[in-house]
């Protein structure tokens, strides 16, 4: 049952629901193919509903406790976790949990596939992929493809032109977590700040094309 305080009903009823669906009480990002929470772990647990394989971001000194392994993590390092496995959440520090969905959709890809350069692959899965997507100011990324991916900015802040099919692409509000749909373009950051991305991208299917 749950109890409605009189002096801020709105408030506690808030906060009793999402006491009641821990899976949702730190989520920012939810669709078909992924959740991602903020500083909370709800699929550390192997065999909770909804939470395939999962990735933890660190976005600042953090231990992470997988069995009797106990990692020291730093801002930017990724550890990934297949379905079966479980882990214990950090104690303390930032993070995200990035879960993918065992039911998800086929993956959407562009109709050409143009591998991007000057990126560093960290974990390559049977049905994703994980790079460091790195360019310094001034630096050029010529025309490549990506399909739906993840997108967490560990530096945010950079300014970037986009060309798509020989033109700018209108700048867009600076978000700490994205999800992009496929595409093919051209990037340059234009800005002071070095761009620094996790990027998690699913692998192109027959599906898609």
């Amino acid at each position: 049952m749950i109890a409605i305080s009189r002096a801020s009903p709105a408030i506690t009823l808030i906060a009793a629901l999402l006491q009641a669906n821990p899976l949702h009480a730190a989520t920012v990002l939810d669709n078909d193919y992924v959740r991602v929470s903020r500083d909370d772990a709800p699929c550390a647990q192997a065999g909770t509903p909804g939470c395939a394989e999962r990735v933890i971001v660190a976005m600042s000194e953090i231990e992470l406790r997988f069995g009797k392994v106990l990692r020291a993590m730093r801002r930017g390092e990724v550890a990934v976790f297949r379905t079966g496995e479980s882990y214990r959440p950090p104690d303390a520090g930032a993070y995200f949990e990035v879960a993918i969905k065992p039911n998800r959709p086929p993956v959407k890809s562009p109709a050409e596939i143009i591998p991007p350069a000057k990126n560093t692959i960290v974990y390559e899965g049977e049905r994703f992929f994980i790079y460091e997507e790195r360019l310094a100011p001034g630096d050029t990324r010529d025309r490549h493809s990506h399909s739906q991916r993840v997108e967490i900015r560990i530096n945010q802040g950079p300014l970037l032109r986009q060309i798509i099919d020989g033109k700018d692409a209108p700048q867009e509000p600076a978000s700490v977590v994205n999800f992009r749909e496929p595409i093919i373009h051209a990037v340059t950051n234009v800005g002071d700040m070095p761009l620094w991305n996790f990027i998690l991208e699913f692998k192109p299917e027959r599906s898609s094309r």
